[in-house]
């Protein structure tokens, strides 16, 4: 395995909807607001330049669309530090016509500790987008994952 493969978070759940309908909910703002970020400016097209925001959080980031093959993969380039990093969302259609979703976060620049962090978050975050989005999609219902990772009354995100 080589280093750039080790420097990456990753997070998979099988979503029991078919394809076209959970690739869909990370292309289209207006199905995404229900099980990760609040406010997007545009859905997922190659070379568009989208803008996601978190509301609660008061925060919001650039997104830009570097692929996108109908219902098999989406990759992003994620501007939530100084040097964006990439995201792939993979989709694969199992034979009982569910969806498989893995989600794999690399680019990171940082080193030691700082990358290990890093990672730790990512896997965290993107574990529960995809359990926000298995609510949402199979059971419609939004559970306020994202909403409840960080309690006002406890903390600011990223500050304990």
């Amino acid at each position: 395995m080589s280093e750039s493969n080790l420097k990456c978070s990753e997070a998979d759940l099988l979503i029991r909807k078919p394809v076209s309908e959970v690739f869909q909910a990370f292309v289209d703002p207006e199905v995404t607001k229900h099980f990760w970020f609040t406010k997007g400016s545009d859905k997922l097209e190659v070379g568009k330049t989208v803008i996601w925001e978190w509301e609660m959080y008061n925060f919001s980031t650039k997104v830009v669309t570097k692929e996108v093959i109908p219902n098999q993969k989406i990759v992003i380039e994620w501007f939530t530090s100084e040097v964006p990093t990439l995201v792939d969302f993979n989709f694969k259609t199992l034979s009982d016509g569910s969806t498989f979703v893995s989600i794999k976060h690399y680019g990171f620049d940082k080193t030691g500790d700082e990358l290990l962090e890093a990672i730790k978050d990512s896997t965290g975050g993107f574990t529960i987008v995809l359990a926000g989005l298995k609510a949402y999609l199979e059971h419609n219902i939004n559970l306020n994952l994202i909403l409840d990772k960080f309690p006002k009354e406890l903390m600011q995100h990223g500050k304990e």
